[in-house]
């Protein structure tokens, strides 16, 4: 049997690539420049899944990820939690107090907003952590760091400086894997995703949202983004328990659907798997 063949944004070390590899470990990677590349790459059947992060439970939505599931043709074949502990890195040769610059992706740089002010770093904004650290290891100016994960510290031949930097303890990233040909088997106790846009009516979006209460579904997650075909307009990102493939999910679609003018079904995943 062939290997999969696994995009992820970023280079070895990144918090996608750790995830990819507790998710897949004995397949192959893909290493791409950014979300919008490992997207692309499953849809042309380049690669067969894209491993992209939705979510962290200090920083909230990634919206660039959320905007290409809009937009794609991809679905949800599962979802996975990984656990976050970022390090400030420098080289060998320096200590915590020579640092004066720092340089990581803007989410982690959100997550350690506390640590960065206390020490009066300036902060310079990355493609992903992986990156900095190695920009750092191949820069080797001992006043600038990198906040990144400790395995990136071993990649790249770095000392880890001073761990868990993050100013919430229970700093998690939820991590989708993308496919075209997700698995499709009903199960009760899944959660299901999915996409739409309400009518430009009064309370178009309670009726919509009402039509999924009133079938039966508890929904875990809403949030909003622009729609960005016209200026103002939104569309709205759901999770709810339960089946959309099950004959009531189908019930309550076809309702919801007479109150929104589009709706996509992007896939569904067994809630709370950790990696």
């Amino acid at each position: 049997m062939s290997e999969l063949k696994v995009a992820y944004s970023g280079i070895e070390g990144s918090f996608a690539s750790i995830a990819s590899g507790k998710i897949y470990p004995n397949e192959q990677f893909i290493s791409c420049k950014s979300f919008d590349e490992a997207y692309a790459k499953v849809e042309s059947g380049e690669c067969d899944v894209a491993v992209l992060p939705i979510e962290n439970s200090f920083a909230g939505e990634v919206g660039q990820v959320m905007d290409l599931i809009y937009g794609g043709s991809l679905e949800f074949d599962n979802v996975y939690e990984l656990s976050i502990s970022h390090c400030l890195l420098g080289t060998k040769n320096t200590k915590l107090e020579n640092i004066r610059t720092v340089l990581s992706h803007p989410q982690a740089l959100e997550q350690c907003h506390e640590f960065i002010e206390e020490h009066g770093f300036r902060t310079v904004p990355y493609e992903n952590t992986a990156r900095a650290a190695r920009q750092v290891s191949f820069g080797g100016d001992p006043e600038v760091g990198a906040i990144a994960s400790k395995e990136t510290a071993d990649l790249y031949g770095l000392k880890v400086l001073a761990t868990d930097v993050n100013q919430s303890a229970n700093n998690v990233t939820r991590f989708a894997v993308l496919s075209k040909n997700p698995k499709k088997k009903e199960d009760p106790e899944c959660t299901s995703v999915m996409m739409f846009t309400v009518k430009n009516e009064a309370g178009g979006l309670a009726k919509a949202i009402s039509k999924i209460g009133e079938h039966g579904f508890n929904m875990r997650v809403i949030r909003s983004r622009p729609e960005k075909k016209t200026n103002w307009t939104y569309y709205f990102y759901v999770e709810v328990e339960g089946d959309l493939e099950s004959a009531k999910g189908k019930e309550m679609l076809e309702d919801l659907k007479k109150q929104c003018q589009f709706v996509k079904i992007v896939g569904r995943y067994e809630p709370g798997i950790k990696i």
